[in-house]
Parts: structure tokens; sequence; C-alpha cells
């Protein structure tokens, strides 16, 4: 999947270049580890957007770039939090995501056939 016709890797690359300007260039609100955060979390949103199959541990990482964003801003986010926001997001694609997907397979005990 491309975005604006360029591959993801290239949109990542660019945001990433574009962060470490506006910190060299000492714009409020963005440090160092501002635009690393910020970085990760765009990167890591543009990856699980756009990876398929769908894999639903990039959404997890989404989850955790994020907190660390807000982290880098001065928001307290608890561990058990992350955690639990990280299996909610494992459950849901569970219940509506990944396994609607799948169909069972009957296995070789349950044939019904005639021997």
């Amino acid at each position: 999947m491309k975005i604006l016709g360029r591959e993801p890797a290239l949109v990542i690359g660019a945001i990433g270049s574009i962060m470490t300007v506006l910190a060299a260039l000492n714009v409020p609100g963005i440090d160092a580890g501002a635009a690393a955060a910020i970085t990760a979390f765009l990167a890591s949103c543009i990856i699980a957007a756009t990876t398929r199959p769908v894999a639903p541990a990039l959404f997890t990482a989404v989850i955790s770039a994020g907190v660390a964003l807000v982290a880098e801003y001065g928001m307290n986010v608890p561990d058990a939090v992350t955690g639990a926001l990280s299996g909610a997001v494992l459950a849901g694609f569970a219940l509506f995501g990944i396994r609607p997907q799948v169909s069972p397979t009957p296995s070789p005990e349950t044939n019904t056939g005639t021997i």
C-alpha cells in the first residue's frame, strides 16, 4: 500500500527528517525527545495502517508509542493502563478483526464419512 504514491518507508523517513529539523531549530514544544516520540508514534501508525495482512501486534505498538508520546509531554500513564489498553486491542482484534476471517476446518477425527 502506498501513501501519496510513495512507499511508507519514504514517508516515515521524511517525517523523521522534518521532526529533526524542527528540533534543531528549537521550535517551542519540540525538543529531541519529543521529536523522537512523535516520529515513533507516526511511524507505528503508518506501519500498522499499511501492513497486510493485519497484524494485531502492530496496533499494540501504536499504543506503546502513543503512551511514550504523552509521557514526553508530562502525562503520567501507569503501566497497568498501557497493558490494559493493549489487551483490549488484542481482544477486539480477536472478536472483530482477525478471528472472523478464519473458518474452522474439520479435524480427521470428526469425519462423518462411512467406512
